[in-house]
């Protein structure tokens, strides 16, 4: 069996590697660091012996996306995983528009492109498993976070739309998004931000991940306390939605 993880170089993507590994499966690694790609390439073969190719690339350039799909194709994918993303945090109107792009071109358009040609080629198969990593955040608008909630909101809405298409066809194929809350990873880092409350561990996260999308469960939100929220979300007003969820990322200015 063999998994493709985008955003592999750290955090989520790289403990999703991880864990797949030291279940036997080969794999094809890609993110922006290459330095940090081969170092887990090399520790995975040490540890597991499984096969480990590495494809340094960044998702934002304008072909990357295809590239990767043209250099992977033929490889017998059994899962794509689409875990590279960040966020861009400040008020809209004094974020960088050039970094909102930067972020939208591999958080929406990379997954995209990624999940349309892969998911023709699983179809044609009748085999494989997408998962795509959202956010809790995409279920409810983020003032001062905007662009990176929306984001996240596509990513989710996209993935549960093709999963009832999937279904009605009676299709073997298994679309699942993963949808954490703050998790320990570089992505606050990247972003500008703190974590007001304890992030969840980010190999728990990849774990449960991992599990659940080779179950095929549609949603996978990890944590209980991330479940309640999420709920709470979907009947709170949007007025009240809102205040709160400004609050929260006030907080989390450095």
């Amino acid at each position: 069996m063999t998994a493709l993880i985008t955003g592999a170089s750290s955090g989520i993507g790289r403990d999703m590697a991880r864990y797949l590994g030291s279940m036997g499966w080969n794999l094809i690694l890609t993110a922006r660091n290459k330095a940090e790609l081969y170092k887990l390439k090399d520790e995975l073969k040490q540890k597991y012996n499984n096969k480990v190719a590495v494809i340094p690339l960044d998702l934002a350039e304008e072909k990357a996306p295809f590239k990767l799909y043209h250099t992977c194709k033929n490889k017998k994918i059994d899962m794509l995983i689409n875990n590279a993303g960040f966020g861009v945090f400040g008020n809209f109107t004094k974020t960088s528009l050039d970094s909102e792009l930067e972020m939208l071109k591999v958080n929406i358009r990379a997954v995209h492109i990624l999940t349309k040609l892969f998911l023709t080629d699983f179809k044609r198969r009748n085999h494989g498993i997408i998962l795509n990593t959202s956010s809790s955040a995409g279920f409810m608008p983020g003032p001062l976070f905007s662009s990176y909630y929306a984001s996240k909101s596509y990513i989710l809405n996209l993935t549960l739309a093709i999963h009832e298409e999937l279904r009605r066809e009676k299709s073997n194929v298994k679309i699942c998004v993963l949808c954490p809350g703050p998790v320990e990873t570089n992505f606050n880092n990247r972003a500008g931000v703190r974590f007001d409350v304890k992030p969840a561990s980010s190999e728990c996260v990849a774990k449960y991940g991992i599990d659940n999308a080779l179950k095929g469960n549609p949603l996978i939100i990890p944590t209980l306390k991330m479940k309640i929220c999420v709920l709470a979300s979907r009947i709170t007003p949007y007025n009240i939605l809102n205040s709160i969820t400004y609050n929260i990322q006030h907080k989390k200015q450095n």
